[in-house]
């Protein structure tokens, strides 16, 4: 396995500009982290095509697309140069290459200087540059083929369908603007191409806060699991069938907070065909605890009533939440493979904020730990969101 850490350094006279396709694209001086060479050149490898595939080792897209980028990187050794850039610290791809190991040549941009050069909003994004120093194409990583490499090789060109990113600032600004004195609204659109899933729950906005939620991109089994109380995916039977297949826009404004879900549920219903019900079902979960009050004591309490929602695997930055709040985190993020039940009785508002690595479970039990927390197995009858199509 080849873990080349690649550190980008800026030549003195570069300018930050956009890379259009068929420019010659400037020579990067990169820095290898674990190998004996302690820095590279992009034209050293002139002579090769190159492919460089930014990812994160939170993106699940990226890392299923990884297979396929190994296979060509192995197919074409002395032609092909693949080089996996992402904008998390070396240790932290280190550490997710030792526990899934891939073998390509790993690079970090954690100043994202190439981002700038090769502009991009979803990952996995992949840029091909051309044996002769050219930008070849910004491309989804499943359009570079073996039939695209042989083109290249031989000189000839190859028509790759441009990856469009959508580079909007305010997506609910650009697409669901609404007067802060609307009291009701319920609209649909469709997908907005180039951006990612999103829910927005306006909790910043006093305007709008409790009484407005706007999806963009987001599946329709999302959409039932936000009305239906926020029920994770672990929670969630979803026999939806074709309905299931796209993303959906939507948003919705009420005049009273009390109104928002069941709202929601009226405008799913009067649109689509689905039986939604929230059934029992007898689950292994964990049983989120309390175990030493002493140390529990020491994690910071929130004072101001802020509240902030950031959470991905292997990080979570939030302040305001409870501990049923943290056990849905856990379940969601924590790789645990089962579902996780709060039965501390606990409900002060806490700040968390944390990284680990969520390829080992026992780095995040030792967080757990040193928190005063515990997790335990058990077995426990639990809500479930069956959604079916009718």
């Amino acid at each position: 396995m080849k873990k080349i850490g690649l550190v980008l350094l800026l030549v003195s006279n570069f300018t930050f500009a956009q890379i259009k396709k068929g420019d010659h694209v400037p020579d990067f001086d990169f820095e290898m982290v674990n190998t004996s060479k302690k820095t590279i050149k992009l034209s050293s490898l002139k002579g090769k095509l190159v492919w460089l595939e930014f990812w994160a080792t939170w993106c699940g897209a990226c890392i299923e697309a990884m297979p396929h980028v190994v296979a060509l990187q192995q197919k074409y050794k002395d032609q092909l140069q693949v080089i996996a850039v992402g904008n998390e610290p070396v240790e932290r791809i280190a550490q997710f290459l030792k526990v899934k190991p891939i073998d390509l040549s790993f690079a970090v941009d954690t100043a994202e200087l190439l981002k700038k050069y090769f502009p991009y909003r979803l990952i996995p994004h992949s840029v091909l540059i051309g044996a002769d120093g050219k930008l070849v194409s910004y491309s989804n990583t499943e359009q570079i083929t073996v039939k695209v490499i042989d083109s290249l090789l031989k000189g000839q060109q190859v028509h790759l369908e441009d990856k469009k990113d959508n580079f909007s600032t305010d997506y609910v600004r650009d697409y669901f603007y609404a007067d802060d004195k609307i009291k009701h609204r319920v609209l649909w659109q469709a997908q907005i191409k180039g951006a990612g899933g999103m829910l927005f729950s306006h909790f910043d906005n006093p305007a709008f806060s409790g009484r407005r939620l706007t999806f963009i991109n987001v599946s329709l089994s999302s959409i039932f699991r936000e009305a239906f109380g926020d029920f994770p995916y672990g929670r969630t039977i979803d026999s939806l069938g074709t309905l299931a297949e796209g993303v959906f826009c939507l948003d919705i404004i009420v005049d009273k907070k009390s109104k928002l879900h069941e709202t929601l549920k009226r405008a799913l219903a009067e649109k689509y065909k689905v039986d939604a019900k929230i059934q029992k079902q007898t689950k292994e979960v964990f049983v989120l605890s309390i175990v030493d009050p002493p140390k529990f004591a020491q994690v910071k309490r929130n004072t101001d009533g802020s509240r902030s929602y950031f959470a991905r695997h292997g990080a979570i930055d939030q302040k305001g939440i409870t501990l049923a709040d943290f056990a849905t985190f856990l379940e969601s993020f924590g790789s645990l493979r089962k579902l996780v039940i709060d039965e501390s009785g606990n409900t002060e508002l806490l700040d968390l904020k944390f990284n680990f690595q969520p390829e080992n479970k026992d780095i995040l039990l030792k967080i757990l730990a040193d928190m005063g927390l515990g997790l335990t197995p058990a077995i426990r009858t639990v809500d479930v969101l069956s959604l079916k199509h009718q």
